[in-house]
């Protein structure tokens, strides 16, 4: 991997030195190679490798096609094959496009009438070429609240692409990848706002995709009698998660730890209530209300029997928030608080971005508010199939059993397979033909706070190596397990609770979101002109 300066210096040696020749041919697999900050060198490598000297090599012009992935070579191309983005100025500033008919070449992705991102034969060994001066910097700190594939596709898409061919035998690999749509905020009654419970299992039956309600536990009392029978019968697509407590604003963006501790611990025993008068199982999985948390949130859900959090925003409300790099949120899940952070996208942010994560191995999670079904539901059926239709389709589940199953993998020796989980649980599955040994790491930078570590049988000894805790399982051919973390409650002095006027503004918050969503919302709909 190497810049075309570099790689056209390469070649003039390997052309000079027969012995040099012998190892490009022998030792080397393939290799990626990008333009560079030196146009000269871009444009003597390309005619000299495709023995080209018409081919034309001209400046990336904003306006001029859509960045589209060859889905002739997927192969290669895998889940990103024949998607289609817009060029932005990152794409195009100081980059080259390529036009010649020259039939050894194959177009991996292109724009216009030309091809940014190719490959061709050297000597008998791959190279592929990609006209972007420079490729993405995965330390560099993230300067949004989420890494937008749109924004770097050139820079990013073919590297990753590149590396998941090149080392497809020894790289991390995810297992499977799922998939779950959530809707924030819905009382369960037959309709919030522009969602009708009935209707939506319909399409979900029909189009097969699984929705999990972000369900605000102040709520738990309010659950209507014929919505609650319809999420029993319909566990497969119907699944509950944990929304904040109150809903209040900034609810978990406090730097008290130990409010948010006993704020955590209210939330789950509400929806602990709602089970048991509804019989309605829930996912023990936080998603953050007004997607705001702060670095405590963190270190207090840790305490709990909270498994994971999930939320559009990966930087916390912190008034100095910790630096999160590209590398990352490309990770399964962000680790780089003390709890681990699963990330969530609107389906507007375009399939590309859920096709992205999915070469990455993250799971594909989807967030809407009611007013997306305003058009009923043309937009999210359209997105739902948009995402069945990747070339490796997601399986839909609940939130929950989506964070257990989100890890990553390698077969590290015929007899041994070492995994990297994220949340609290992990569910591990043996999908070969033979018994294997699980080596399971995680990242833990508090090891003293752990209580535990069992499966459904027994407990598990484990150790601490270099910012990782280690344990190890066997699994016959089929079967399963799952794997858990228990850590300590939270010690020192607790939280006595809200006050009166604390909870009647909330309960009075809670009532006006509910006019807003089933009255205000519909009739602004309506005076639009929407369906």
């Amino acid at each position: 991997m190497c810049s075309a300066d570099t790689f056209l210096q390469l070649t003039e040696v390997s052309e000079s030195d027969p012995a040099c020749m012998q190892v490009w041919q022998e030792q080397v697999h393939s290799a990626f190679v990008y333009a560079g900050r030196d146009p000269q060198s871009f444009q003597r490598l390309v005619r000299t490798l495709i023995g080209d000297n018409s081919a034309v090599i001209s400046k990336n012009r904003p306006g001029i096609g859509d960045l589209t992935v060859s889905d002739r070579f997927d192969d290669f191309c895998g889940v990103m094959s024949g998607k289609r983005v817009t060029a932005n100025a990152a794409d195009t500033d100081g980059n080259f496009v390529l036009s010649t008919a020259n039939g050894n070449l194959i177009s991996i992705i292109s724009r216009g009438d030309g091809t940014v991102f190719w490959k061709l034969e050297y000597k008998g060994v791959p190279v592929f070429l990609l006209t972007s001066r420079e490729i993405v910097d995965i330390d560099a700190e993230l300067k949004s609240q989420n890494f937008d594939v749109r924004d770097h596709f050139l820079t990013a898409v073919p590297l990753v692409l590149y590396i998941k061919w090149a080392f497809a035998e020894t790289c991390w690999n995810a297992p499977e990848i799922n998939a779950c749509l959530i809707i924030d905020d819905p009382v369960l009654k037959p309709t919030h706002g522009f969602v009708d419970f009935e209707g939506l299992l319909s399409l979900m039956k029909q189009h097969n995709f699984s929705t999990n309600i972000a369900f605000i536990p102040w709520n738990w009392r309010r659950s209507a009698p014929d919505v609650v029978r319809l999420f029993k019968n319909n566990p497969e697509h119907y699944s509950l998660s944990v929304h904040g407590c109150d809903h209040t604003r900034a609810e978990f963006g406090s730097p008290s730890r130990q409010r948010l501790y006993w704020k955590a611990q209210q939330a789950l025993e509400r929806m602990n209530r709602h089970e048991s008068i509804t019989g309605i199982s829930h996912d023990r999985v936080m998603v953050f209300p007004q997607g705001i948390f702060s670095e405590a949130a963190m270190s207090a859900l840790k305490r709990t029997d909270v498994i994971a959090s999930v939320n559009n925003d990966i930087i916390s409300a912190d008034p100095r928030p910790r630096a999160i790099t590209i590398s990352d949120v490309w990770d399964i899940a962000v680790m780089r608080y003390t709890f681990p952070l699963f990330t969530r996208r609107y389906p507007w942010e375009g399939i590309e971005n859920f096709a992205f994560d999915a070469l990455l191995g993250k799971p594909a999670i989807a967030v809407i508010h009611h007013e997306y079904c305003s058009d009923h539901c043309e937009r999210l059926v359209n997105f739902v199939q948009q995402v069945n239709a990747l070339q490796c389709p997601p399986t839909w589940r609940n939130l929950g059993e989506v964070v257990r199953r989100s890890c990553r993998q390698k077969e590290d020796s015929p007899g041994a397979v070492e995994v990297e989980m994220y949340g609290t649980e992990l569910r591990i599955e043996n999908r070969f033909d033979q018994s294997k040994r699980f080596l399971i790491r995680r990242r833990e930078c508090e090891p003293s706070a752990i209580q535990r570590i069992c499966t459904d049988a027994q407990e598990v000894a484990w150790k601490t190596v270099e910012g990782h805790i280690n344990f190890e399982i066997q699994l016959n051919p089929g079967e399963n397990q799952m794997v858990k973390i228990r850590f300590h409650d939270l010690a020192g002095k607790g939280f006595k609770g809200d006050n009166r006027l604390y909870r009647m503004n909330a309960m009075l918050r809670r009532y006006l979101c509910e006019v807003r969503d089933n009255y205000v919302t519909p009739m602004r709909c309506r005076f639009a002109g929407s369906p």
